[in-house]
């Protein structure tokens, strides 16, 4: 899991995160800009914007900015799920009564150095990913060994940091939408900073 003890962390972030944290374990909802900006002794919003930015390229939390109570906490332990059963998507099934075994996925953040993005926009709506669903996402360690139809976290020039899928053709890639509305995004290889490929969507309903 993420621990707010790493070293990738200023002193300034991690301050701002544990108390976050000791925040959302007493409220049970995450604190406005104003709350946290009194909490760290802050006069203006400005370091407290730039410390959450931070937090969650380095994957310690999900936020909208500009949009208030959106803020989650990404360090949570998954105990295990229990798996109660099948559910038909055709015919019906007796439905379940016992748990029958456990999912666990608390290894997906463990050995993966998985992280969080909250998603901003619906230019992947028909890969089932939309505005304000969360993405699991795993490092990218060779952008070279990247499949076609990989769904990446790219940072791009000019437009900063986009969802989509990874295209290679010729020498030149592609960041293409999973909406028709929105054209590629065509680029050369060495001009794309790859920041990892999606393992996961969840969304709160």
């Amino acid at each position: 899991m993420l621990n707010s003890s790493k070293r990738n962390l200023s002193k300034a972030q991690n301050e701002l995160y544990e108390w976050i944290k000791n925040y959302m374990h007493d409220f049970q909802h995450s604190p406005t800009i104003r709350q946290m900006m009194k909490g760290m002794g802050l006069k203006s919003p400005a370091p407290i914007q730039s410390r959450l930015k931070h937090l969650q390229e380095k994957g310690y939390i999900s936020w909208q900015e500009g949009k208030a109570r959106t803020l989650q906490i990404v360090d949570e332990i998954f105990e295990g799920i229990p798996v109660m059963g099948s559910v038909a998507a055709g015919g019906l099934i007796d439905t379940f009564s016992d748990i029958s075994e456990n999912l666990d996925i608390s290894d997906i953040f463990k050995k993966k150095g998985v992280f969080a993005l909250t998603v901003n926009g619906d230019s992947m709506i028909d890969a089932c990913i939309d505005d304000g669903d969360m993405v699991l996402m795993e490092p990218i360690k060779d952008k070279y060994s990247l499949k076609n139809g990989t769904i990446v976290s790219a940072m791009v020039p000019g437009l900063g940091t986009t969802l989509k899928y990874f295209i290679k053709k010729g020498e030149k890639i592609y960041l293409e939408a999973a909406n028709p509305a929105y054209e590629p995004i065509v680029l050369n290889l060495n001009e794309v900073v790859f920041q990892g490929k999606l393992l996961a969507v969840w969304r709160r309903v």
